[in-house]
């Protein structure tokens, strides 16, 4: 495993302007992911002593990191090497003391007894998408299950919004997130209450593809409402973490978990996310980092949609079912179907007969001469007209008067179509 340079992305079709290639197929089996990593390697050992000391998302950190490597960093972290350039004292002490507490081996053993592995960059399973992150980029990742996160998350987009969702919202992420399941697509959230929990309960109920990622250590459930749900995701899909085993949540590492969900995902959707929502964290997150940035419309009176509405009126594009989510994300040609009316039988008209039918009164009768004059046709093209709009029960005839039929499969006026 070397840490220098960073494997490239994913080879990208240099027409279609996606982030990464197209997989027809969907996600791959969960039987898929590499054989464990070699947990006695010096460098996979650092890096993951290295997650307990610096807190995700640290640019400071990510730099002497960069610069240095992991196992000079954790040398001068042990007291065994000169600290890394600009580190002030107050600071650099503070992160010994967290290093003196650290035990690499012990952590990498706890994961290993729940069935799970630590990923660095260079690894097979790292996903290179992750590195657009730069210096903000996780100094490695604990994963539990047993699909292969890279190829996951190649096809993949992230649903996030609000905790306190309404039902309309708890619908919507549950109905997108079974959808895009159907169509081979990862869903990606937090595991956290409200849309994340519908979102990831969507895609396992259509028996699909889902990563959720954590915000403290992968043997942690939290919010604890939802250790079933997180129990679900292991066994069918993936649970990711930048903390080690036992680590706890705090709000800035809720904070800086979005960016790992904005950076792993070809696009974020948000779907219900009040004015100060961290949902908007990641779809701006996900803006910056070049990566789509969707929103489903709310009701405009719902404080909770008026984060999302907000997004919508900049460079977030609106989407209302799966269909429209995958022609954003997904490969040229994956378009969503036209959405349409139904067709109403007055429809399939060609055009004179359609204009004579126009021309009749919504109520009471009309002659031929009136109905020739209103329609500006001849008088025996009108006549012809009218006989085969009686033919297919549009009209009526009584005497020499014409009049509008009373249909039975259309209690309203068959010239309008219903309402």
């Amino acid at each position: 495993m070397t840490t220098t340079p960073h494997p490239p992305h994913e080879p990208r079709p240099p027409d279609t302007g996606r982030p990464w290639p197209h997989h027809p197929t969907g996600p791959p089996a969960p039987d898929t992911a590499p054989e464990p990593p070699d947990h006695h390697d010096p460098e996979r050992a650092a890096r993951a002593a290295l997650t307990r000391v610096i807190e995700p998302g640290d640019p400071r950190a990510g730099r002497w990191l960069r610069e240095r490597g992991p196992v000079a960093l954790w040398h001068a972290l042990t007291g065994d090497g000169p600290p890394p350039t600009g580190a002030s004292r107050t600071t650099f002490d503070g992160l010994r003391r967290r290093a003196a507490h650290a035990d690499p081996a012990a952590d990498l053993a706890t994961a290993a007894a729940l069935g799970a592995r630590f990923l660095c960059p260079g690894d097979d399973e790292w996903p290179g998408q992750l590195d657009d992150l730069g210096d903000t980029r996780p100094i490695g990742l604990w994963v539990r299950g047993s699909a292969n996160l890279r190829l996951w998350a190649l096809r993949s987009v992230a649903l996030v919004g609000a905790r306190a969702c309404t039902e309309y919202g708890a619908h919507l992420a549950a109905t997108l997130g079974t959808a895009l399941a159907d169509r081979g697509w990862t869903v990606v959230s937090g595991a956290a209450y409200g849309i994340d929990g519908a979102a990831h309960r969507g895609a396992l109920a259509a028996g699909g593809a889902t990563v959720a990622v954590l915000a403290c250590g992968i043997d942690r459930a939290y919010p604890s409402g939802h250790t079933e749900l997180i129990d679900r995701i292991v066994q069918q899909g993936l649970t990711v973490a930048e903390l080690p085993p036992g680590a706890h949540p705090t709000r800035s590492r809720f904070i800086q978990r979005n960016r790992v969900i904005a950076a792993l995902t070809r696009g974020t959707v948000v779907i219900e996310a009040a004015l100060r929502s961290g949902s908007l964290v990641t779809a701006r997150r996900a803006q910056s980092l070049g990566r789509l940035t969707m929103g489903v419309p709310g009701p405009v009176t719902s404080a909770l949609s008026a984060g999302v509405h907000q997004l919508l009126r900049g460079e977030a594009t609106v989407v209302t079912c799966a269909d429209e989510v995958v022609e954003h994300a997904g490969a040229i040609g994956e378009l969503a179907p036209e959405p349409r009316g139904p067709v109403l039988a007055r429809d399939l008209l060609e055009p004179a007969a359609a204009r004579v039918l126009e021309a009749l009164p919504s109520r009471g009768t009309a002659t031929l001469a009136d109905l020739a004059r209103e329609s500006g046709l001849t008088q025996d093209l009108t006549h012809g007209k009218l006989h085969e709009l009686c033919a297919l029960g549009f009209v009526q005839r009584s005497g020499t008067r014409w009049s509008v039929a009373q249909r039975a499969d259309s209690p309203t006026d068959p010239r309008r179509g219903g309402t």
